[in-house]
């Protein structure tokens, strides 16, 4: 009995049955909620805040945040169509420019929290400024012309045996961070600078290298993200991740990780991004205005951090 309290106190359990509750309702509103094909363009939804989400995670397991998501997002699907037209490169350079530019975001914001010891939360947020500056100034304050490339409408719109193929890519991001967290040493230094930085370093942990390389991680998955809604919508336009910080940090919250860093599983992640989509879906499906489903974001996830800090206090 004292097993099953315990499994009902933890996030992950809490999410999970958060989802057999809105598809319940959602069948019961509309039978084709149900429906494999609605379900499979709900995953396909929901691959683009999975991918940002595996990156975030890595920062959150520190017990920092990115607040440059929304306009990393949106440099590299700009900087990624920049190229796509080229004559001389006849598009080669489509994906690497756009992980490149996330990567370099993710390592000057890692840089500056790391080296220059500014909370994460001010560094970030100022860079994400400075970015949203330098396409504005990149486009002149108008979407740009260029339009995504073959292989980027691959990626995140067409299918494989049915299946989309933005959910293959979800699934090769979600299995090198099942690995990086769960194989590597430095998975276990994530943990070990989350739980207490200054512990770690008198350890021997190289805090200020990991803090680098999940900061550059997180860059790197929020472009490619940007690339494949580039390639989802045909063309990138200026704001397209401002939609996606919310959700990615309610998803990660909703499953399990703590906020304050050290405890957290990606599996517990990706059970949150199911649940942030299907919840926005079938407020979509009661036609709720825009403020109604920000206060129910907001109400859900405190709702949840509520429930997560009872249950650590319960079990110390």
């Amino acid at each position: 009995m004292s097993r099953w309290l315990s499994m009902a106190r933890q996030p992950i359990f809490i999410a999970s049955a958060c989802i057999l509750v809105i598809l319940a309702v959602g069948g019961s509103i509309n039978p084709n909620f149900l429906s494999i094909n609605y379900l499979l363009q709900q995953l396909e939804v929901a691959s683009f805040l999975g991918i940002i989400a595996a990156g975030l995670m890595l920062v959150i397991l520190l017990g920092h945040i990115d607040l440059s998501i929304p306009w990393t997002i949106t440099m590299g699907g700009m900087m990624s169509t920049a190229v796509a037209n080229m004559y001389a490169t006849a598009g080669a350079l489509t994906i690497p420019v756009g992980l490149g530019c996330g990567l370099l975001v993710g390592l000057v914001n890692g840089l500056g929290v790391a080296w220059l010891r500014v909370p994460s939360m001010i560094f970030t947020l100022g860079m994400n400024a400075v970015l949203q500056g330098l396409v504005v100034l990149y486009t002149g304050g108008a979407a740009p012309a260029s339009h995504a490339t073959r292989l980027m409408s691959i990626m995140a719109v067409e299918r494989t045996l049915g299946v989309p193929n933005s959910l293959f890519v979800w699934g090769a991001v979600s299995i090198l961070t099942v690995f990086l967290l769960r194989a590597t040493q430095f998975g276990r230094y994530i943990y070990a600078v989350g739980n207490r930085e200054r512990a770690a370093y008198l350890s021997g942990v190289p805090t200020r290298v990991v803090i680098v390389v999940c900061f550059a991680l997180s860059g790197l998955t929020a472009a490619l993200a940007g690339i494949m809604l580039t390639g989802y919508s045909t063309k990138a336009y200026q704001g397209m991740g401002d939609a996606y910080l919310l959700p990615s940090i309610a998803a990660i919250v909703l499953g399990g990780t703590n906020v304050l860093g050290g405890t957290g599983q990606y599996t517990g992640t990706v059970v949150g991004v199911i649940l942030i989509v299907l919840l926005q879906s079938i407020l979509s499906v009661l036609q709720m205005p825009e403020a109604g489903r920000q206060v129910i974001y907001g109400g859900v996830l405190v709702s949840m951090l509520l429930i997560y800090g009872r249950g650590t206090r319960l079990s110390e």
